[in-house]
């Protein structure tokens, strides 16, 4: 696997705490799933920063990082975080001078409610 992050190799100093939040089922019933490319994650602690910077979005619920494939799942309420929003949060992760993530909404898709 190749490794598209920037940062300079192993370092003691790169682990990343996970950041969670409560969440709550009325919330999750509303919440619309969006679906994100994510370019210079190399590590699981590149993918925790993504993690967590999305998650810290005031209207995002949840996040799966899926590291090998360079994918986010976000599910979010886009009338309290707006889908553009998400990108940039992605961007913000690596506002340490060592990293440098980016990333593309692939698709946003409505909660069924079957």
């Amino acid at each position: 696997m190749t490794n598209h992050s920037n940062h300079q190799g192993p370092d003691e100093d790169c682990y990343v705490p996970r950041y969670d939040k409560q969440l709550s089922a009325k919330d999750m019933a509303q919440a619309y799933s969006a679906f994100l490319a994510v370019q210079g994650m190399g590590c699981p602690s590149c993918a925790m920063r993504v993690h967590n910077s999305l998650l810290q979005l005031d209207g995002v619920y949840a996040v799966e990082i899926d590291l090998e494939r360079a994918l986010a799942h976000v599910l979010f309420n886009p009338a309290r975080t707006p889908v553009g929003t998400l990108p940039l949060a992605v961007a913000a992760a690596g506002n340490d001078g060592r990293h440098n993530y980016s990333a593309q909404v692939l698709g946003v898709y409505e909660k069924s409610t079957e």
